[in-house]
């Protein structure tokens, strides 16, 4: 990554606070840096680290041209997280996590489809052939698929990584995402059990503060590793334009072919030439001959 994390940046946007002392995972321990006024705090350094960590993955992934999900449904990251995915160019689910959403992705492709149907419908004209009642329920069909999977419609396979904001509340979509071995980044709190995530973040995953520097963060790596992609693909485009004109350049210019006369004077005078020249070479041979005897005399 071009940034490094700024550990200041991190403690002015809250990311250090935690869940109440009785409501932690003991398996946070490695990251909490000490107890304040019964609030857990979170070490920064660590922090820092792992959310430089997470970015240089996401953009190696980005980079591939795979799709990363990203995962939010709590009112305070629900608009952070459809920015910053949007800018990224990546799926988003910020409304109820549709259950199956991975492990039955074909069901869910069949909803995203039925809501282009509609959009057809629309520019066809059979939408308007339709009663006022039928209308009304399209219209609210179009609605909800809009509200819950419009940000998916142009995910056509599985994802290649979720990145999760609070995996507590997400807890459907993070175990989906296990049993497909789908790489899981996440933003994990005090009260959560960081070994659910291939890729830790301990962060403040309530603040709005918080979330927004960590999730911007993570669509800049991935924004770095889209544009590395296309750099990737200009110069390929590149060389394969300049080949056939290599080609052209080395390539040798054929010789043209010489025509013989068809006139019967040039004809007879190729001839005479051909004997003439077939003579002299026959009399530098025998001159040649006798110069030679004469020397060994």
């Amino acid at each position: 990554m071009a940034n490094k994390v700024e550990v200041k940046e991190l403690l002015d946007a809250g990311v250090h606070f935690g869940h109440l002392t009785r409501r932690w995972n003991p398996n946070m321990a490695p990251y909490i840096y000490m107890e304040r006024n019964g609030i857990h705090i979170i070490n920064l350094y660590k922090s820092a680290a792992k959310m430089e960590e997470a970015a240089e993955a996401l953009s190696k992934i980005a980079a591939s041209g795979r799709k990363i999900l990203f995962v939010a449904t709590k009112k305070q990251a629900k608009e952070i997280v459809a920015e910053q995915a949007e800018r990224a160019n990546m799926p988003y689910i910020t409304e109820r996590w549709p259950g199956g959403m991975l492990t039955n992705f074909v069901t869910i492709r069949k909803a995203v489809k039925k809501m282009a149907s509609i959009d057809r419908m629309k520019k066809d004209g059979t939408f308007n052939t339709l009663s006022k009642k039928e209308r009304l329920q399209v219209d609210r069909l179009r609605a909800k698929l809009e509200k819950n999977l419009g940000s998916i419609s142009e995910m056509n396979r599985l994802p290649a990584a979720l990145f999760v904001v609070d995996i507590t509340r997400e807890h459907i979509a993070v175990k989906e995402a296990q049993k497909l071995n789908i790489p899981i980044f996440a933003m994990v709190d005090t009260n959560s059990d960081p070994r659910l995530v291939d890729y830790v973040i301990p962060s403040n995953d309530d603040a709005s503060k918080s979330i927004s520097k960590v999730v911007s963060y993570m669509a800049d790596g991935i924004i770095e590793g889209l544009s590395q992609r296309n750099d990737a693909q200009g110069e390929a485009a590149d060389k394969s334009d300049d080949a056939p004109k290599k080609a052209a350049r080395t390539r040798k210019p054929k010789q043209e072919a010489e025509v013989p006369s068809t006139d019967p004077q040039d004809q007879k005078e190729m001839k005479e030439a051909q004997e003439d020249v077939k003579l002299q070479s026959k009399g530098e041979t025998v001159d040649n001959s006798r110069s030679t005897s004469d020397e060994e005399e």
